[in-house]
């Protein structure tokens, strides 16, 4: 069942090894910020958010991944910048890309859809139309410590939105505001963001990736 005004795209299934998060019938596998249920609630084989409920965070944490997501911003033509389709997916619960109806921004600031919030602006905006359905594609790397627990290089993130290009393995200085934790040494979840907007969420995935190897190229 589609709401008024929805555009509705394929949905990408979900590889084998893939870790899925959000299956379209229940969110057993997440909890609030403080480990309590969640008040977000289910329809259509979406995940809708309920104002004021406060984030979710996934059980299970990751340390590299890809991640796939799909969400859809409301249609608030009478709303501006941030009070419009406001959410986030923070990587790791402490990186968070920005969600939000940036449809029509010639130029994406840092606080737009796709951005790595208060950091890095997207490359282009991607951005599409509120009710339709968009996707998240993200390769994250977590930041790297040596024995001493020195930090040699930062969290990376690749993004793609709607299959374009937006950030290209940016090396992010620490964790965004708003962020779950600051413990950037440890695996962190998924968390999605309750900023009082009416967002939808499906099909949600993630695919561990191998700690070692990703950093190395030996030409033959």
């Amino acid at each position: 069942m589609l709401l008024k005004g929805d555009t509705m795209i394929p949905m990408l299934a979900p590889p084998n090894d893939a870790v899925v998060l959000f299956n379209g019938k229940d969110l057993s596998n997440w909890k609030t910020r403080d480990g309590k249920p969640v008040g977000w609630q289910i329809a259509n084989g979406e995940i809708h958010v309920i104002r004021g409920t406060g984030d979710i965070v996934s059980d299970k944490r990751f340390t590299d991944f890809y991640l796939h997501l799909e969400f859809n911003c409301p249609d608030m033509p009478e709303a501006k910048g941030q009070a419009k389709g406001n959410s986030g997916v923070y990587l790791q619960g402490r990186y968070e890309i920005q969600v939000l109806d940036s449809y029509g921004w010639s130029v994406p600031g840092k606080g737009d859809c796709g951005a790595i919030y208060d950091q890095f602006s997207p490359l282009v905006n991607a951005c599409k139309p509120a009710l339709h359905w968009q996707t998240y594609d993200a390769v994250f790397r977590a930041p790297r410590f040596d024995g001493n627990g020195n930090r040699v290089s930062g969290a990376r993130v690749t993004l793609f939105h709607n299959g374009r290009v937006v950030h290209n393995n940016v090396e992010l200085p620490g964790p965004t505001g708003g962020a779950l934790d600051q413990n950037v040494t440890e695996p962190g979840p998924l968390l999605l963001q309750d900023h009082g907007d009416a967002v939808r969420y499906r099909n949600i995935w993630i695919v561990p990736l191998p700690l070692t190897g990703s950093d190395q190229y030996a030409p033959a």
